[in-house]
Order: C-alpha cells, then structure tokens, then sequence
C-alpha cells in the first residue's frame, strides 16, 4: 500500500483540549464544546438534533425511553450484536426479542424480523453490523406497517440518519474515539428534548438543541427556581471528551477511508490467492469497523496468524440469549413480575448460533503503513500455510 497512514489523534485533538482546560468550562451544562460536536455531527449526518453522552450504551437506553418504552413492552433485537443492545431493553423492564440475521451480510433478517411481531411488539433495534448498513428500506417499511420505532445501532457504522433514531458510538475502537461516549441523532424534535432531558437530570430547561442549562445564572442559581420536569440520569458527556471527538469529526472521513483501505488490503490477499475465507458481504457503504469473515477452524488459524507475526483477531460475541446473564435469568431480579416467565433457549435463531462461531474479526484501525504491510503479510502468509492441512472452510 502507497498511501500514507497518520496517527489516530494527528488532528487538532491537543489544541482543542488546551482550550477547554484553560477555559476553565469542563461540564456540557456551561461549556460549548459538547454543544458545537452535537451541531457539527448532525449537519454531517443528516439530521436536525444530536444530544452526545458518555457512551453508546446510554444513548441506546436514552433511545428506547424517547420511543416510549415501558415494562412489558417487546423490543426487537438482532441475535447477532453485543450484549448491550440487550442490556439496554432491560434497564427499561422491557423484553428483549431476537430475530435472526442474514448468513451473508450477518446484519438482522427483516424476514425475521416480521415474524417476530407480537402485539406487545413496540421498537425494533437494527445494528449495522461491523461497519457493514443494515437493510433499512425493508426495516422502516415493516415499521411503518405495524406502528413500530426504528432504532439504528451505528455505534461500528458511519452512516447517515435514516432511522427515527440513530445511534453511534464513541468509544475507543470506533470510527470517532475519545476514549469513551455516543451520540444520538433524530429529526423528531419531541424525541431529542426527552433525550437529552433523560440525559441531563431531568433538567426542564435542557433543549432539543441545547445541553447548556447555567447560560442564565440570575435565574438558575435563585432559590425559587424549580430544575426538574422529569427524573434522568447523569449521562452527559465531558467538555474534554466533547473536544476530542470534535477533533475527530473533523477528519471522519479520511479515518473512514483509511479503515477502507486496509480491509481492501485483506480481501485483496483473499483473491489473489484464491482463499475459501468468506468475507462479510460488503458494498461502498461499508465503513469497516472490523474485517470480518467466516472461516474454518478459527482456533488454527488463528494460532498460526499470530506466530507468523499478526497480532491476532477477535471472535464474534456470544449470541447475547446465550451469555450466563441471560442463561442463568439473572435479569429476572431486575423485574420478577414481568420477567418471571422470560427464558431464552437455545435454537431460537439458528443461522446467528451456526455462523457466529466461525465469525473472525481482523483490525482496520492501524495507523503506521509498516503495521498494515506486516498484518497484510501475516494474513497472506498464513493462508498459504493453512490452505492444505485445512481442506478449506465454511461455506
């Protein structure tokens, strides 16, 4: 590869970090910083509010509540994802409901997902999976049949708005990093002033458009001021954070384009030598969090990879009904009366429980040219060793 790779933070990341500890402003609730990141990012991403939090898991949970989500209530969910979008139907006492993905693209099964339908049935969430876009058009159309919300999980994807809210991640292994946060985005106005009073203490004079709530101190510090129209939680994120991710936006689209230029690198190694490694189907949307492909016999592979210099690769997580929290139903003290009779079985969505094991995961966020030649070699290197012994993979 010719091209030349930068570090993560070559931005203006220091600079703007200077700036928020001088000022001396370090809480979203008198600074500018989280403000300006929540302006810029939903100008970037086609929508008309943002409200950034502390992490991806809390703009999930802040989306499910702005949805209307109540105990009892059924969230669809896909069974091939990280445990968090499990995790976040739960803080709500909802249920979660798992559809089955796709054996090609390993993002959720519309086919499924309508067979999943119940009457209790009230938000779908839909996770593009590995940087890879779900299929939308068919989701927001089965959501508009059945009067259903549309949550999009971008947290590996940096795609734009198209859901009726969309979330994104900014934690350390994203696209945009500044160690730990999310964004959420949204055109409904009703639906970003319940976010971001949720995610603000419940503070009444927290907008849609503005996290600020100290811009009037006659009036907020006098002692007959009443604060709080609803109860929230503190999911706000730091000035420092805020300005990080600023930084990052910045420059989204050359970190994009360098992610999409390593896994060029990967599949590139896949046809010329003629691998029987499936690669996820992908597409020029694909903003490739991760590589991902099915392959036989993950442990070998892996093994050899890294004794031939690759510094490893991550399996795909456990399907989330399979994870001991679910298995041994310690969700239920969370709510005994309605998750009493909740129990997840094996079986629920074969093609997620058969391909999920075969799934391996290689890195795209190298950043030195020298490291991205010597993985690509390691990978090339290892499926030369591996072709014969193996008698190919999964198909």
């Amino acid at each position: 590869m010719s091209t030349k790779i930068n570090k993560k933070y070559a931005g203006k990341e220091l600079d703007y970090l200077t700036k928020v500890l001088n000022s001396e402003s370090w809480s979203s609730t008198e600074g500018s910083w989280t403000n300006t990141l929540e302006s810029k990012f939903a100008e970037k991403f086609n929508a008309k509010y943002a409200i950034a939090m502390n992490s991806g898991t809390s703009v999930l949970h802040a989306a499910l509540v702005a949805c209307g989500i109540r105990p009892g209530d059924e969230v669809i969910t896909p069974a091939l994802t990280v445990f968090m979008d499990t995790s976040s139907i739960i803080h709500c006492n909802a249920i979660p409901i798992y559809a089955d993905v796709q054996k090609d693209t390993f993002n959720i099964d519309p086919a499924d997902v309508r067979k999943k339908i119940t009457p209790k049935t009230k938000a779908i969430i839909a996770v593009s999976l590995y940087g890879l876009e779900c299929d939308i058009p068919a989701l927001m159309k089965i959501a508009n049949q059945y009067d259903l919300y549309l949550i999009v999980d971008n947290a590996q994807h940096m795609g734009k708005h198209k859901g009726h809210i969309t979330t994104y991640s900014f934690e350390n292994s994203k696209h945009i990093s500044c160690g730990e946060g999310g964004i959420v985005i949204t055109n409904s106005q009703a639906m970003a002033s319940c976010m971001r009073k949720l995610s603000n203490h419940g503070f009444k004079n927290s907008t849609a458009k503005e996290g600020r709530i100290k811009l009037n101190l006659d009036e907020f510090q006098s002692p007959h001021y009443k604060r709080h129209s609803m109860i929230g939680w503190n999911y706000r994120l730091s000035e420092f954070c805020a300005a990080v991710a600023l930084a990052q936006l910045e420059r989204v689209d050359e970190l994009v384009a360098r992610r999409r230029n390593v896994a060029k690198a990967y599949m590139d190694v896949i046809n010329e030598e003629h691998s029987s490694l499936i690669p996820q189907f992908h597409n020029l949307d694909h903003t490739y969090w991760t590589f991902a492909v099915r392959m036989y016999n993950w442990k070998a592979f892996r093994k050899l990879y890294v004794s031939n210099g690759g510094d490893g690769f991550y399996g795909a997580w456990s399907v989330p009904y399979l994870e001991p929290a679910m298995q041994n139903r310690m969700f239920v003290r969370i709510n005994p009366k309605i998750y009493k009779d909740v129990k997840y079985e094996g079986k629920i969505c074969p093609v997620a429980e058969s391909i999920q094991p075969t799934i391996a995961q290689f890195k795209t966020n190298y950043r030195v040219e020298s490291e991205i030649n010597a993985q690509i070699g390691a990978f090339r290197k290892t499926i030369r060793n591996l072709k014969a012994p193996l008698g190919g993979f999964y198909k």
